[in-house]
């Protein structure tokens, strides 16, 4: 649920990110809405989703932010045990539902994982022939 003063702004926002297949980075939301909205009007709707565990953040391996709709959520919040396929032809990166079991010496506690694996998805798969 958003908290805050409901924008008509933030419902687009949100409203694109929960109808996406896949994460989207800020300049592919600036791009699908259908009202202008200002750069950093998106950021700041962006960083208090992911606040509120509505969103969760993807950093791919070249440092560009993805931001995906908390599909893999129950009840109890926001799971980021989950890793993300980055598709290096066409760019869509998107959070894959096999959980992650990373062990971690005694006394670590972790607080966040980006697990991101990248390579290509089976759309652009070079070693596929198109039919």
């Amino acid at each position: 649920m958003m908290q805050g003063r409901n924008t008509t702004s933030k419902a687009a926002v949100l409203k694109l990110l929960r109808s996406a297949d896949c994460a989207l980075s800020h300049e592919m939301i600036e791009g699908e809405l259908t009202e202008p909205v200002n750069r950093s009007t998106i950021y700041r709707i962006l960083n208090r989703f992911e606040a509120e565990g509505l969103i969760h953040r993807i950093v791919a391996e070249d440092g560009r932010q993805y931001f995906a709709s908390c599909a893999h959520c129950d009840a109890q919040g926001h799971d980021d045990n989950h890793p993300h396929f980055h598709c290096t032809a066409c760019q869509r990166l998107e959070c894959l539902p096999q959980p992650l079991d990373i062990s971690l010496p005694q006394g670590y506690r972790p607080v966040s994982l980006n697990a991101t694996i990248s390579g290509y998805c089976a759309e652009c798969r070079p070693d596929v022939k198109a039919d």
